[in-house]
């Protein structure tokens, strides 16, 4: 397993991904001064955003499911947990866009070869006693989108 991003699997196969970008900091606020350099405040940490793309063969080994596992997780809006795959936990997130590109298409309009996006976006746990798990609302939200995708 590459990484977990709550019920769905990014492993070598079927739905396999090959970049993986993470950006992030901390949000500071400028206070205007006369003849000083503008200092800084620091006012907590910044949107962490992370991208996971990748390249599927919808053909040869599959994949277009997990894909559209990923644009029902986009629309339902539920903060899922990130994992890589030696153990890290990167925290919750949630999915904001999914890209893909089909390119070489076949006879059904499928591309040979699918490229894929992954937006994700770093949230609080859907949860209000702030443990970790997620509300029992965004539970059923989930499974109900992960049904409409199969």
């Amino acid at each position: 397993m590459l990484y977990q991003l709550g019920p769905l699997a990014i492993d070598t196969m079927p739905f396999s991904a090959d970049a993986m970008s993470r950006d992030g900091g901390g949000d500071l606020a400028a206070k205007d001064v006369m003849n000083r350099l503008r200092p800084r405040e620091f006012m907590g940490e910044a949107d962490e955003k992370m991208q996971i793309s990748g390249q599927l063969l919808p053909a040869k080994v599959g994949g277009l499911t997990e894909l559209e596992m990923a644009h029902a997780m986009s629309r339902a809006g539920t903060a899922l947990p990130l994992m890589r795959g030696d153990g890290k936990m990167f925290g919750w997130f949630v999915i904001e866009r999914v890209s893909e590109a089909h390119v070489d298409l076949l006879r059904t309009g499928v591309g040979f070869t699918v490229k894929y996006t992954l937006e994700l976006v770093k949230v609080e746990p859907d949860s209000s006693d702030q443990s970790g798990s997620p509300s029992p609302q965004g539970i059923v939200g989930m499974l109900l989108s992960l049904f409409e995708a199969l």
